[in-house]
């Protein structure tokens, strides 16, 4: 089955309607600080909704349900440990960011410890999110493929085109109340698609229940512990520790969160949207979570095979079981995820890139006459990085939810280690971070293909062993330096 024409109107009406809505923003863009911070203008509660719609793509619509199709529930204790991250990035990291104007969280390395560790920092970052939102947007061609029985690469265009052009004229102001209209949107398909398998599975509930208790579906909680066992990989100490570690590092340390933290009017406000996006997040992932299980006894308890994906369950409910038009809302709420990440990631993407491979120094962006040439580079750049992801959103990558989390992982921790070293370590030197950085990289790149170690443990090992190795070089070259006499 495909989409109707009713179907086709909604989808075809939303996406529409959401970039004219991104467009109009564009009035307010006169300066860099407009276009990267939307004028540290946008409440509290726009900028959590905000956070929660980046965080959340086409892989958690797709991906989470399919894992507790598979499995069950217990991947909930990794969002204990992005709970747990949240606390200490409102304890530890926004005070420092609060103490400048940035637009980037790689400015505040360049005043701590010089321009060569930024790049670096920056450079971490640009690779990470541009492959980890590749990843992303081949989600997508899932949903459409279904939907439309069009080619990956022909879906891809399709967003990536019309993301880019509101991202491109609105910038952050764009991204941000964008964002709000796709969060209420995917979130109510999400909630409509549970209503109807409710309706749909005969006996409701209880037949859920019944389906979901031989295999344990309904499993939360796993105190075991493991570093090596696949079946082991969402378990409590796994969920709070390495989710824990892995929100640090994404929401403490990645510019496609920090940026919209930046964007607060306050720090006080900043801390509020990143606690408020914490328990909405809970809340959707237990939903789609849910949503696994249902689909699991709406397939009548289909015998599961070990390292099969099962990423077409909820793609395939939606065009073959949602009725005709609630089908057209759902297949745009999903589009309205993809756009969500897209856009923030481009408008990140094109700050770190021109904010920091500039030679900028203290922290601040040229004004005046400056102003205008680099609000032209930064449009510029965020098609030159839209190009890149369309290109890396027609590539397959195997089951999508793990591995954008394993792409992540594996280098965040060193990042992470760079930006704990500078918070931590008072005597912390560039020749020592730099160190730690390498070493912790190259350690997780060892590990992640010469050892079973389970990706929920790459980034605190990659942020340990960063930590470790930059405290040692950072002693151990501060100690070289000779003292300069008093003048």
């Amino acid at each position: 089955m495909r989409l109707t024409s009713l179907d086709l109107a909604i989808v075809a009406a939303y996406l529409v309607g959401v970039t004219l809505f991104g467009i109009a923003f564009r009035q307010g863009q006169h300066t860099v600080r407009d276009y990267f911070l939307g004028g540290r203008t946008a409440p509290w509660w726009a900028l959590g909704i905000s956070i929660v719609a980046t965080e959340t793509s086409t892989l958690t619509i797709i991906g989470t349900p399919a894992l507790a199709f598979a499995g069950n529930i217990t991947f909930l204790q990794l969002v204990l440990g992005y709970l747990l991250g949240r606390v200490v990035i409102v304890l530890l990291f926004l005070p420092h960011y609060f103490r400048g104007e940035y637009y980037t969280a790689y400015q505040l390395m360049e005043r701590r410890f010089g321009a060569r560790v930024k790049a670096v920092a920056a450079s971490t970052f640009l690779v990470t999110r541009a492959l980890a939102e590749g990843v992303r947007i081949a989600a997508i061609a899932l949903v459409v493929k279904a939907a439309f029985g069009t080619e990956q690469r022909t879906s891809v265009l399709l967003i990536m085109g019309l993301v880019l052009v509101y991202t491109f004229e609105g910038g952050m102001k764009a991204v941000i109340w964008t964002d709000v209209v796709q969060f209420i949107l995917y979130f109510s398909g999400s909630i409509a698609a549970f209503f109807l398998l409710l309706h749909r599975i005969p006996g409701g509930w209880d037949t859920i229940v019944h389906a979901a208790a031989a295999t344990n579906k309904f499993q939360a909680f796993d105190f075991s512990f493991s570093l090596v066992n696949p079946a082991k990989t969402y378990t409590f100490w796994s969920g709070v520790i390495g989710g824990g570690f892995l929100t640090m590092a994404s929401h403490g340390t990645d510019q496609t969160i920090v940026q919209r933290l930046l964007a607060a009017k306050s720090e006080r406000e900043s801390k509020i949207a990143l606690l408020a996006s914490g328990a909405i997040i809970i809340f959707q992932f237990a939903l789609f979570l849910v949503l696994g299980v249902m689909l699991f006894a709406w397939h009548g308890a289909p015998a599961i095979h070990p390292g099969q994906s099962y990423d077409w369950v909820f793609p395939d409910f939606i065009v073959t079981a949602m009725p005709s038009g609630l089908r057209g809302l759902v297949i745009a709420a999903i589009f309205a995820v993809a756009m969500s990440n897209a856009s923030g990631s481009l408008n990140s993407l094109a700050a770190s890139s021109v904010v920091d491979f500039r030679e900028l120094r203290g922290g601040s962006i040229p004004g005046g006459s400056d102003s205008a040439g680099f609000l032209r580079l930064s449009r510029w750049m965020t098609l030159v990085w839209g190009v890149v992801l369309a290109v890396l959103g027609t590539l397959r990558w195997g089951p999508m939810l793990e591995a954008g989390l394993t792409i992540a992982s594996i280098t965040l921790g060193s990042l992470l280690g760079l930006f704990l070293l500078a918070f931590l370590l008072r005597r912390a030197t560039a020749s020592g971070v730099l160190t730690g950085m390498f070493v912790g990289f190259a350690a997780i790149l060892w590990i992640h293909f010469y050892t079973p170690l389970l990706w929920t443990w790459y980034v605190p090992t990659g942020a340990g062993i960063t930590f470790l190795t930059g405290v040692i070089a950072s002693l151990a070259t501060s100690l070289g330096v000779a003292p300069q006499k008093a003048k």
